[in-house]
């Protein structure tokens, strides 16, 4: 399997090269030359399989530079019962009203991010080892990926992460998850302003191709494909446990930021899971929301992003939402070019004149969902007995009540357990509610922190690269 850059201008690369690459040396995003397809024969095979096994069957068509006895053992030591919890890896629930939802969030650091991390940190080790090579991650989170990649990564010899993070920005247990590691490979940065300010400073030192190769920069936020092909793995998942037989068809409803998560379930789409509709759910940050509804895309400043109660999706900018439109446009390198151009200059595009391809062909449809909706959606659940759920789940069953079809069977992805947002679980169901907590996790805030506080300036990351890299 070849993969080729979203702008065109970077030559063909295995798997193991885009792993360590990040963002393309054109400023693309690495994509699979082409998608696997998968019928029904196989859908068959595959549904008794494990979760470990279910991914390596998956993972290795688009993986065949690594010994697939590694893999397999690999994948093997990442979906365990002792790190998800469950035998099941990712269980899927019934609420009373019929929506379904699929738990991704009992690993490490109780997000889903930590359904990729872990098999991130197995690969990294792996590849580097055997190409004798170093890698520092330089990295940017709205709350999640950070503690996902720190905990998968603490301790991996070769590698040195990077941690960006808005200052203020997330909640009190994110931080603390994130800021307390003490492990001399983690280096966490609070940056003055928005996870956007963040992404964007990553962007600034992946753009500087020396910079890069000297300190051997990588990446493992969503634009690493790695992150995305095993996330492409609980779809099947969620589809198996939702059906019973391989001629039914299942929506997925997704809670979006950085358009990561959906953007896996639009590949296994692709493969041919079949899978009805993508519903995208955002929060008061509506850019996506709007181009699923009318084509057009306007990326917003950090001005003009909004702080909400689901911190996570505090995006406007996403950056996997150039994989999709590489595809929309039939993987016109040129057009994609011209489009992100415009978004640079600030303009957006508007694709209004595709809007029945990307609904009906893509299957793409959203809503969005307010800081009240959440607080309504998070009571409502809790009053059924249907336990808690956490404020970006919150936003994702708001949107699948109000957007399901007659007749259509709707998987809501977890996105976090509802104690990493203690103070927003609390103000919907009261103080004096107790939110349950893995007992690993008790006192955690009163751990001390580790954390750099920095202005929004890609030189004084760079910086602090140099300081703690010998090179």
């Amino acid at each position: 399997m070849q993969y080729k850059s979203t702008r065109g201008a970077t030559e063909a690369r295995s798997f193991s090269q885009v792993l360590l690459m990040g963002l393309a040396p054109d400023g693309g995003l690495m994509m699979p030359a082409t998608y696997p397809q998968v019928d029904a024969e196989l859908l068959a095979k595959w549904r008794q399989l494990s979760y470990a096994e279910l991914a390596f069957e998956i993972m290795s068509l688009f993986i065949d530079d690594i010994d697939r006895d590694d893999l397999r053992a690999m994948l093997a030591r990442t979906y365990t019962q002792e790190v998800f919890g469950s035998a099941d890896i990712t269980p899927v629930r019934a609420l009373k009203d019929g929506i379904l939802v699929q738990e991704l969030s009992n690993g490490p650091t109780l997000a889903f991010k930590d359904m990729a991390m872990q098999f991130l940190g197995q690969v990294f080790e792996y590849v580097l080892a055997r190409e004798n090579q170093v890698l520092n991650i330089l990295g940017a989170t709205s709350g999640d990926t950070g503690s996902a990649a720190e905990y998968a990564m603490r301790g991996k010899q070769g590698i040195n992460v990077f941690m960006l993070s808005p200052e203020g920005k997330m909640s009190a247990f994110q931080r603390a998850q994130m800021y307390s590691l003490a492990d001399e490979n983690i280096h966490n940065i609070a940056v003055r302003g928005l996870f956007d300010d963040c992404q964007d400073i990553v962007k600034g030192v992946q753009a500087d191709a020396e910079f890069k190769e000297q300190y051997a920069i990588g990446t493992v936020n969503s634009i690493n494909w790695a992150r995305i092909v095993a996330q492409v793995v609980y779809y099947f998942k969620g589809y198996f446990a939702a059906t019973q037989s391989n001629d039914e068809q299942v929506s997925f409803c997704v809670p979006s930021g950085n358009f990561g998560n959906v953007c896996a379930g639009h590949i296994a789409r692709q493969m041919g899971l079949p899978i009805g509709r993508l519903i995208v759910a955002t929060n008061e940050n509506d850019v996506l929301d709007e181009f699923f509804k009318t084509g057009a895309y306007r990326p917003r400043t950090s001005e003009h992003t909004f702080i909400t109660s689901s911190p996570s999706m505090d995006i406007s900018k996403a950056s996997n939402f150039e994989r999709f439109i590489f595809d929309l446009v039939g993987r016109d390198s040129e057009q994609v070019k011209v489009l992100w151009a415009e978004v640079n200059a600030g303009k957006g595009f508007d694709l209004g004149f595709m809007l029945d391809k990307i609904q009906g062909e893509y299957g793409f449809a959203s809503g969005k969902s307010t800081h009240q909706n959440r607080l309504d959606t998070m009571k409502a659940v809790y009053a059924a007995g249907d336990g808690f759920v956490d404020p970006h789940t919150a936003d994702g069953i708001k949107v699948a009540r109000e957007l399901r079809l007659d007749g259509e069977t709707i998987v809501c992805l977890e996105t976090a357990l509802a104690t990493k947002f203690d103070a927003t679980v609390h103000e919907a169901l009261g103080s004096d509610v107790q939110i349950p907590r893995p007992a690993a996790l008790a006192g955690l805030e009163d751990l001390p922190q580790y954390v750099i506080e920095i202005a929004n300036d890609v030189a004084v990351v760079k910086d602090i690269i140099r300081t703690a890299v010998k090179i």
